[in-house]
């Protein structure tokens, strides 16, 4: 999976595989390796998992161009570990990756919403969210209602336990997000924030991209 919101499945978290490899095709260029010394100089002189992918793809196929891996590995890599260290307080909660995102949309919207709503908001497929409301409405963490005009149309809101509980680990994710960003100063995150809105720009512009 990707869980919603593209996130990788927490079974990637490892690292490995499609977590580091970028799967890109074309001949290797002088900026390429200039862009891994960057990349060592950024971690201190050490090499990351990705940079030793990297080398050992290089090694294989030196025709190849493998400087995308340089950039969507690493933020392959770096969703895997996030969501791994950010799914542990859902884990507790006996909560998905997927059913979280249910619950916060419902949040942050601060309204009812129809499961098609709730599909688009957490990018997700119908039958996923039917079955996700189902196990969430078996918790007393969501409930649903009845349009009163159209009986085919679901509204869907928070129970008070539903809010809690979103309430309660919202802050605890949060807070690993800024120690995790702790180390770089406000121009580089800036920075990075505006690379990777581009970035997600150009993603989300391509139609037929996959639901979960």
């Amino acid at each position: 999976m990707t869980a919603d919101n593209g996130r990788p499945a927490p079974g990637d978290a490892t690292g490995e595989g499609d977590a580091t490899d970028g799967g890109a095709t074309g001949r290797a260029t002088t900026g390429d390796a200039d862009g891994a010394t960057a990349a060592r100089e950024a971690a201190g002189g050490r090499e990351d998992t990705v940079a030793a992918v990297v080398r050992q793809w290089r090694s294989v196929h030196p025709e190849l161009d493998t400087a995308p891996m340089e950039i969507i590995g690493r933020i392959n890599r770096c969703a895997a570990l996030l969501q791994q260290a950010e799914d542990a307080p859902l884990r507790r909660a006996g909560l998905s990756r997927p059913e979280f995102d249910l619950l916060g949309a419902l949040r942050r919207t601060g309204h009812e919403l129809t499961p098609s709503e709730l599909a688009r908001e957490t990018f997700s497929s119908g039958a996923a969210v039917t079955k996700r409301l189902k196990q969430l409405t078996e918790r007393a963490l969501v409930e649903r209602r009845g349009d009163t005009r159209d009986r085919r149309v679901a509204h869907v809101r928070l129970t008070d336990a539903g809010r809690d509980l979103v309430d309660g680990i919202l802050p605890e994710q949060l807070a690993y997000e800024r120690s995790v960003l702790a180390g770089l100063d406000g121009d580089g995150r800036g920075e990075l924030a505006v690379l990777l809105c581009e970035l997600l720009g150009r993603l989300e512009g391509r139609p037929g991209l996959p639901r979960t």
